[in-house]
Parts: C-alpha cells; sequence; structure tokens
C-alpha cells in the first residue's frame, strides 16, 4: 500500500511538471524568455527523475521489468519523452523540438492517469509466454521507436503547416515565392505603374528567407529523429520474431499488432527513401513522415484496446 502511494505520488507530479513546462514552452515559443529555457529543463529533470523513480519502485514490486500492460508501458513512453526533452536542450536548443515533446508527455500522462481504469494502473503478474528476457529488448526499444518517431512526425506536420502558410503576395495576387524574382519585378516597367513600395518586397524577401530557414531546420530534426525511431522499430520489430518464436513457434503470424507494426516501418522506409532521392525533396518527405503520426497511434493503441489479436488489453470490447 505504501509502495502504491508513493507510485501515486511520483506520476502526479510528472503529470504536473509536463503539463506546466508545456504552458510555458508555447509563451516561450512566442516570447523567446531564456530563463524560460533553464526552468523548464530543470522541471524535466524533476519530472524524469520522479517517472524514473515509480519505475524503479514497480520494478521491485512486481520482480521484473514495468511493462507487463498498458498503464506501464504508457509510463515508460512518457519517461522516454522526457528523455528525449533534456537531450534536445543539450544537443541543440530546440524550443521547436521541446515545444512537441511536452505536450506528447502531458496527453500519455494524462490519458494513463486520468482515463484508463484504476483496475488497469495496478500492477499484474506476467503471463507465461511474456516471462522472458526479451521483454526488456522488444518492448522497451519499441516504446523508444513511438516516442521518437512521433516526436519526428508531429515536427514534419508542423513543417507542412509552415510550408503551405502564405507569407506573403504581389500585385497579381499570387503566392510569394522564395526566390528573387521580386528583385527582377522591382525592375520591371509594369511593377512601378502599379506603385507598389519596394520595401514590401523587401519585407517578403526576408519573411520567405525565415520561413525557408525554419522549413530546413525542421526538416533535418525530423530525419534525425525519425532516422533513430526507425533504428529502434527495427530492433523492436526483430526481438519481436524471436520472441515469438520461442513462444509460439512462429516467427510471424500476422497478427494484428504484428500487421500494423510492418505497415508503420514501411511508411517511414518510404520516408527514409525519399529524402535519399534528389526527385523526393520538401512536402512529400514529410507527408510520408506525417502518416507516421496516426499509424503509431492505432499500432500502440487501436489494436490493443479493441483487444485484437494477442496484443491487446481487452479494454473497450
Amino acid at each position: 500500500m505504501m509502495y502504491t502511494r508513493i507510485e501515486y505520488i511520483l506520476v502526479h507530479i510528472s503529470f504536473l511538471i509536463f503539463f506546466l513546462v508545456t504552458v510555458l514552452d508555447l509563451i516561450n515559443l512566442l516570447y523567446q524568455i531564456d530563463k524560460l529555457d533553464q526552468f523548464n529543463r530543470n522541471s524535466i529533470t524533476i519530472a524524469f527523475l520522479c517517472t524514473t523513480g515509480f519505475l524503479i519502485i514497480r520494478f521491485f514490486q512486481t520482480g521484473h521489468l514495468p511493462l507487463g500492460n498498458l498503464y506501464e508501458s504508457l509510463i515508460f513512453l512518457a519517461w522516454s519523452f522526457s528523455l528525449l526533452y533534456f537531450i534536445s536542450y543539450v544537443k541543440d536548443q530546440n524550443r521547436l523540438a521541446r515545444a512537441v515533446l511536452a505536450p506528447s508527455g502531458t496527453f500519455i500522462n494524462a490519458f494513463a492517469n486520468l482515463i484508463l481504469p484504476q483496475e488497469m494502473q495496478h500492477s499484474t503478474t506476467l503471463v507465461p509466454a511474456s516471462q522472458s528476457h526479451w521483454l526488456m529488448m522488444h518492448v522497451s526499444a519499441t516504446l523508444i521507436s513511438y516516442a521518437t518517431s512521433l516526436c519526428g512526425s508531429l515536427l514534419a506536420i508542423v513543417l507542412l503547416s509552415i510550408f503551405f502558410t502564405e507569407v506573403g503576395s504581389y500585385p497579381g495576387g499570387s503566392k510569394c515565392k522564395t526566390n528573387m524574382y521580386y528583385i527582377f519585378l522591382s525592375t520591371n516597367y509594369e511593377f512601378f505603374k502599379k506603385e507598389i513600395d519596394v520595401q514590401d518586397y523587401f519585407y517578403l524577401l526576408f519573411a520567405n528567407a525565415q520561413k525557408c530557414q525554419l522549413i530546413n531546420y525542421l526538416d533535418r530534426w525530423t530525419y534525425r529523429t525519425i532516422t533513430l525511431g526507425f533504428s529502434f522499430l527495427t530492433i523492436g520489430i526483430l526481438s519481436g520474431s524471436v520472441w515469438a518464436n520461442e513462444a509460439w513457434g512462429s516467427f510471424w503470424s500476422w497478427d494484428p499488432k504484428e500487421t500494423w507494426a510492418l505497415v508503420t516501418w514501411l511508411i517511414y522506409a518510404i520516408y527514409l527513401h525519399t529524402k535519399i532521392d534528389e526527385r523526393w525533396r520538401g512536402e512529400v518527405p514529410a507527408v510520408a513522415a506525417s502518416t507516421g503520426f496516426f499509424l503509431i497511434w492505432i499500432c500502440f493503441l487501436g489494436v490493443n484496446l479493441l483487444g485484437v489479436g494477442l496484443h491487446n488489453y481487452g479494454w473497450l470490447i
């Protein structure tokens, strides 16, 4: 009972910190307050330690890695988001990535602690098939891949929203393009006949240059995070296949979870391929990466909660 109370306190402290940091990160995106960066980093460190404490307590309580049910998997996923948040702060001061990671951690914590039924939050005894050393490698690698891939997919969604945002327009009403065409227009007779302020065009050039710089920055971080997530997902699928062969005598049985994991893997493989091929640039890779966001949630929660196949928690039906 004492351990349960401590677990409750730790996960709720983590949830409140994630929520606070989410709000402060959104404010920081607008006003870029350096002191908030330091405060948020320290706050997420506390959330990370609280979640780590929960996982350690649950480990000693159950005698196995706390990945045996949906609640424990969600808490581990939130732990992964807090770790990625800290890494993004140390590596690149990436405010946009942190503004994506903090709400993700908040949502995961809220779903785990406020929506899941109480009986699903308690520790459970592992079924015989799950009492294997493959549990740690398969489940942890898969959940880390979910966290990193979700971050990359969310960055891709932000990239697409910026890509299709109209910064300005010239007299004909067409969308403002990021090139030197406006400088050419400034020497054109028709341009002067329309009595357009040249300063407006230089402003648009500057705005579009910033837009291009931001898109390239997001594209670079999307590629990095999805590459990492794809690697962990590959490890998770391969280790899961070996585990399935030990438990059920078959490497692959086309279980719904396995099928959706394969579809997700293929989508991210397509994304990485489009990044290699010079003919596919801009919004096409971002669309593929964004699709992965929805596939991960289908794979992680949709299949599980519907009670379909071997990977299910039987909550909705």
